[in-house]
């Protein structure tokens, strides 16, 4: 199971990721289809990956085992907008 190191890493890899992203649509290398293709990709993978970290560092407080957390399904953590 990853720790709270590699959930970040993701998190890290995925920012880095959507900046190249915006920086190849700048140079018009992607349509915007494109761009906002991938872009939302990114969005759905990042808010997981918080979702996850969250998760974990909830029950490290409250005493339980953080690798017992789970990455949820998209639909689930994309709903927490609505």
């Amino acid at each position: 199971m990853a720790d709270d190191g590699d959930v970040l890493g993701r998190i890290n890899e995925l920012v880095d990721a959507e900046h190249a992203l915006r920086e190849r649509y700048r140079r018009g290398e992607l349509t915007t289809e494109v761009e906002h293709s991938q872009l939302r990709s990114l969005e759905v993978q990042l808010d997981q990956c918080w979702d996850l970290l969250r998760q974990r560092r909830a029950r490290v407080a409250a005493g339980q085992d953080p690798d017992a957390a789970e990455v949820r399904p998209a639909g689930e953590v994309e709903g927490y907008l609505s």
